[in-house]
């Protein structure tokens, strides 16, 4: 959806700032959020406080969806990561937006879809033992919609609350791929080759 085309339209654009929390578990879903800037990570905590990154949202991406269409509470937080101006819309809007723009609709089946592969994916990876391989693993399906050259935009913090590895584990790791010319690092960052 084109965040211009939701302003156009008369949707109010909301300010967050760095760490302000959007919603939170067990929250009713009234809105699908729409990116215009910043960054967004989605995440549940454990109950000694350790943060499991399920997803990073950037800019003209949305969030939130999943609850509204299925009318039940939000199941993680979501985070601002950098100050991030936000436009909700509403289910009644959202529903709208579907049924009008079947461009929209295509969209979102593509974007659940990646969603529910990524989670199996993660799964899979967290039942592997070896952290080298699940590195491996979250690195290339990063990887996927970058050109060749691009390089990762990660933290190795992010890296580890994705993989549920320790951040000294996941260090250890890329230099471990590396040295084993499985991944290229140039100056600290992870490269697509």
């Amino acid at each position: 959806m084109d965040i211009q085309k939701l302003i156009d339209q008369g949707f109010a654009v909301k300010e967050y700032p760095k760490d302000s929390i959007i919603y939170e578990p067990s929250g009713k879903p009234r809105f699908v959020y729409f990116i215009k800037s910043g960054e967004i990570r989605m995440v549940t905590v454990s109950d000694d406080g350790k943060e499991f990154i399920q997803g990073v949202f950037k800019i003209g991406e949305y969030f939130g969806e999943p609850a509204v269409l299925v009318d039940r509470p939000y199941l993680a937080y979501t985070i601002a990561n950098k100050d991030a101006q936000i436009i909700p819309v509403g289910k009644i809007d959202f529903l709208n937006l579907l049924k009008e723009d079947p461009d929209f609709s295509m969209d979102l089946i593509k974007v659940l879809s990646n969603r529910l592969f990524y989670k199996s994916m993660m799964l899979e990876e967290l039942a592997n033992e070896k952290a080298e391989h699940r590195l491996l693993t979250i690195i290339n399906y990063l990887f996927t919609d970058l050109e060749v050259g691009a390089s990762l935009t990660v933290t190795r913090q992010e890296l580890a609350d994705m993989t549920g590895l320790r951040v000294e584990t996941v260090i250890r790791g890329v230099k471990l791929l590396a040295d084993k010319q499985l991944i290229e690092l140039k100056r600290g960052k992870i490269i697509k080759r």
